[in-house]
């Protein structure tokens, strides 16, 4: 069972209609950012009223189980009903189960928000507190970005020989029958000056990658194109994202190498792996999942993805979280079988993923929510260390050098909000 959380007080949410903010993440927090949004919409938090720290195997449903009690004995008044509203807490979880780094729930003091064209502003208190500000009294002026910190990132844990070494040692590992697939990653670092205002990087990232969510939660900063659950009304759907190749560099270049993913039995072997390992986790929480048969490909910046779109419809009492917890890690960031490709994680990699690869996004007083996976993304201490992550899916016909320039892609993102 999950470890007890500390009791929280009963909290009081009111959501009242503002009208349009215009530009979200300019009413964030230029050091300590609490964002989720994708092409504009979303919603940002300012302020903490609680934070809820987990850790070890049990971190998933300790909080799971702590967000329950906490909607439970909260009082929400919300005039707006749109994904957003209401009561509603930002999160970011560790990868690995022995992580050093904290898993963490925010419940913010205010929270704005758009969605669809309606605008909204939510304000968090302790429920026997005194009313105070609501509606467009709450929403602050919206701060200047600052100059985006420039800086070039370095590999830290694996330099390009260490990593196609330990590539390498996992493809003889899957050869060997320990894994059918596994994923390595490998973390690159920079130095930003403390002060930088992280909205920069973050608005570079939602500006190019507009069709992923952009988060920030607790110093984690990416955008990522990879839905690990999204709930509404008990309805949910994900995103399975799995096998990938560089962009062409003429029109007839992107599509002959669409084509090619679209038809690598290594790049769909990798993908079916991946599909199974959601399907696998969702069908005890849910009444009905459903996933079409073939992969899409789906067109990125920087890259193509196969893809493929999973809905669901959720069991009585299930939250976005318990889907989370069930879901957490897929074969997309670890690897099948799950528990011995983990195990072969830890045996080579050199690091602790931290919050890379975790579930990163929000939940509301009704188990709705949005939660992605990690992906595109670094951390950035208070000293303005900051350390950027990239993974690749390794299977038995990996080729090392390839699966080098894969990592190198997918740094791509975070490398040139950077430049």
């Amino acid at each position: 069972m999950p470890a007890p959380v500390a009791p929280v007080a009963a909290l009081r949410a009111v959501t009242v209609e503002v009208a349009d903010p215009d530009l979200l993440l300019a009413l964030a927090d230029p050091r300590h950012p609490l964002v989720a949004l994708r092409r504009g919409d979303g919603i940002i938090g300012l302020g903490e009223r609680h934070r809820l720290m987990f850790s070890g195997p049990d971190r998933l449903r300790a909080a799971a189980e702590a967000w329950r009690r906490i909607a439970a004995d909260a009082v929400v008044d919300d005039a707006v009903h749109r994904p957003g509203t209401g009561l509603v807490a930002l999160g970011s979880f560790a990868f690995a189960d022995d992580s050093a780094e904290q898993s963490v729930l925010i419940v913010p003091e205010v929270v704005v928000g758009r969605h669809g064209g309606v605008s909204w502003v939510t304000s968090i208190t302790p429920a026997d507190a005194e009313p105070g500000l609501v509606g467009a009294a709450l929403l602050p002026d919206p701060r200047p970005f600052g100059a985006r910190p420039r800086a070039t990132l370095a590999a830290a844990s694996l330099n390009r020989e260490e990593f196609t070494a330990v590539v390498g040692r996992a493809v003889a590992a899957i050869r060997d029958g320990r894994v059918e697939k596994v994923v390595i990653a490998r973390d690159a670092v920079a130095s930003i000056p403390p002060d930088a205002d992280r909205r920069a990087l973050l608005r570079d990232l939602a500006d190019r990658y507009p069709d992923c969510v952009t988060f920030a939660v607790d110093g984690l900063v990416g955008a990522s194109p990879e839905t690990l659950i999204s709930v509404h009304a008990g309805e949910g759907t994900a995103r399975v994202l799995a096998g990938s190749t560089a962009r062409g560099a003429s029109s007839a270049d992107d599509a002959a190498a669409a084509a090619r993913l679209a038809t690598s039995p290594k790049d769909l072997d990798e993908h079916a792996f991946a599909v199974q390992s959601v399907l696998d986790a969702l069908r005890p929480h849910a009444r009905a999942v459903m996933a079409s048969e073939l992969p899409f490909t789906l067109k990125l910046p920087n890259l193509w993805h196969l893809a493929t779109d999973v809905e669901v419809q959720l069991g009585a009492g299930a939250s976005a979280l318990d889907v989370v917890a069930a879901l957490h890690p897929t074969a997309a960031v670890a690897g099948s079988p799950r528990d011995a490709a983990l195990a072969l994680i830890a045996e080579l990699e050199p690091f602790d993923r931290g919050r890379y690869a975790g579930p990163v996004g929000w939940i509301d007083q009704d188990g709705d929510g949005e939660w992605v996976i990690a992906l595109r993304c670094a951390r950035i201490d208070d000293d303005g260390q900051l350390t950027a992550y990239a993974g690749a899916g390794i299977v038995a016909d990996s080729d090392p050098d390839s699966e080098l320039a894969e990592t190198r892609m997918k740094f791509r993102p975070v490398a040139d909000a950077l430049r």
